[in-house]
């Protein structure tokens, strides 16, 4: 193992993405640590080679004993909440999970000595785009509390990274989907709002229909348009910038996650029924609030920047390890 490979916590790596990044870690020989209070996680889906500590990310004296007992050297920081809709409902819930939480971790990590952050954010800093594909350099102007929660996370960021021995990267995310290929971990929350996982859960019978949330955007079909990147693809971004921070630590990097193109919601259905080879049932439906109508990723920069290119990045591929995990969680849980 190479010396570069210091221990890594990583925050919510019981939930969704979290533990995609454990194995993506884990498969090139990082040593890892996972924090969840797992109120969205589940304990099964961190890996028994992992140390588990269930608890707070605002737990400092917590977070400060795993930092000094491990030698943590990055944190990988996914924990917080990402419901849209619910953000503008909720939206002090996203400002406490998503930013004041944040702050304390910050601040852990830069009492703890931590020299590497890399952070989940997401396209919702963009909030709706003047133009499309979305470039990093273009205004963030948030939509909802949930973009605004974590582009004041990013601010944080920068302000600590400029006046701290610490550098980081914060990944925004377009659309997730997907599951491991190898079928050790998927979208395992109840309840999820995530289009793929929704439409696989209705291709098995876990759901009655599929609603299609606004059908008047000014887009070809008249629904939403989204970069889905698979999540497994999303996992080794990462990695490769965990490397970068550790290569050159005096740089600190904003990067998209995205495969550079969209597909419309009907598009991503039509996807699912080939898959299935069943026709899912859809319930036309107003527009949810805060969801623009079309997001894409300009990754012209996380192509230059790290040496990362997709290789999973076909929608019929998304679908099938998303319904592939699916099939395997109803089994699990009969």
């Amino acid at each position: 193992m190479s010396d570069a490979r210091v221990p890594v916590l990583v925050t919510g790596g019981a939930g969704y993405i979290g533990s995609h990044a454990v194995l993506a870690l884990l498969d090139a020989g990082w040593p890892v640590v996972v924090i969840d209070d797992l109120s969205t996680g589940f304990e099964w889906a961190v890996p028994k080679a992992v140390t588990f500590v269930r608890g707070d990310v605002a737990d400092q004296d917590l977070v400060a004993r795993i930092i000094a007992e491990h030698d943590i050297g990055a944190i990988m920081h996914f924990a917080g909440s990402i419901i849209v809709p619910e953000s503008v409902a909720d939206p002090l819930k996203y400002y406490g999970n998503n930013t004041v939480k944040s702050r304390a971790l910050i601040e852990s990590a830069v009492n703890g000595g931590v020299r590497h952050f890399i952070f989940s954010s997401t396209a919702a800093t963009y909030g709706i785009p003047e133009t499309v594909p979305v470039r990093e350099d273009m205004p963030t102007q948030p939509i909802n509390p949930y973009g605004w929660s974590k582009l004041m996370t990013e601010r944080m960021l920068a302000d600590t990274a400029h006046a701290h021995d610490m550098n980081y990267c914060a990944l925004r995310y377009f659309n997730v989907a997907g599951a491991d290929p190898r079928g050790r971990s998927g979208q395992s929350t109840a309840g999820a709002t995530h289009l793929i996982k929704v439409a696989v859960e209705a291709a098995i019978g876990k759901r009655g229909h599929v609603d299609v949330f606004g059908t008047d955007y000014d887009t070809p079909d008249g629904t939403g348009v989204r970069d889905y990147i698979h999540v497994s693809d999303l996992a080794a971004a990462h990695v490769a910038a965990l490397e970068k921070l550790i290569a050159e630590p005096e740089a600190s990097h904003i990067m998209n996650c995205g495969y550079g193109r969209g597909f419309s919601v009907l598009e991503v259905l039509d996807s699912v029924d080939r898959v299935t080879n069943l026709t899912i049932e859809r319930r036309l439906s107003p527009r949810r609030a805060g969801d623009p109508p079309l997001l894409i990723a300009d990754n012209a920069r996380i192509l230059g920047t790290v040496p990362w290119r997709p290789a999973r990045d076909d929608l019929d591929t998304i679908v099938a390890d998303a319904l592939a995990w699916e099939r395997a969680l109803a089994e699990r849980h009969r």
